[in-house]
């Protein structure tokens, strides 16, 4: 009875993970379907798996192709510049419009993973390095750093000073998967 026991706590090792992602990955898919198929299509309808989601995934494209356009970038700007003074939705707007570049396109802020010296008994957290001036807010010696929390999309931003940290030479995407894994995943080489 034991080895079939250890058996089946290494196929659950397997099974378990990719089974889970799959599911879920299924029920993202099957539900932002079901939403935009009827936000989009209910009107014709129809019931074809993947339209919902091939629609916006153009749609959103075609939106990316038609502002990046000399043309309407004017237009853009003027709007942007409108959220940016209504007082509540600037407030959103601003950041999710940040955090969304954080992320990508040219201002890609999770790009400088560093090791924070907590200063407690050689404890140590990883984060990104957000911000290396801080001279706005009267600390010239300190440095912002973003320490996402494991298995889950939060996090806490540290005002460090510079000393206390190092830079790791590692890629962005190992060191969150890393993180976000709460130590879990490996990265390529010794940190």
């Amino acid at each position: 009875m034991h080895p079939l026991f250890n058996n089946f706590l290494r196929g659950l090792l397997l099974v378990f993970p990719i089974g889970t992602t799959l599911y879920i990955i299924y029920a993202a898919i099957r539900w932002s379907n079901n939403v935009l198929n009827d936000l989009l299509f209910e009107w014709l309808n129809l019931d074809i798996p993947g339209l919902g989601i091939i629609t916006v995934f153009f749609g959103i494209a075609a939106v990316g192709y038609i502002f990046s356009r000399a043309i309407t970038r004017p237009i853009v700007t003027y709007f942007e510049k409108f959220l940016r003074r209504v007082p509540i939705i600037k407030i959103i707007y601003t950041s999710l419009k940040e955090l969304t570049e954080a992320f990508v396109g040219d201002k890609k802020r999770f790009n400088k993973p560093v090791l924070v010296d907590l200063g407690s008994a050689g404890t140590k957290r990883i984060g990104f390095v957000t911000q290396k001036d801080l001279s706005q807010l009267g600390l010239e010696h300190m440095v912002a750093v973003y320490c996402p929390h494991s298995y889950n999309f939060s996090g806490n931003l540290f005002l460090v000073e510079s000393e206390k940290i190092r830079s790791l030479n590692k890629s962005s995407t190992d060191v969150m998967k890393y993180i976000v894994s709460g130590g879990v995943t490996n990265i390529s080489d010794d940190m």
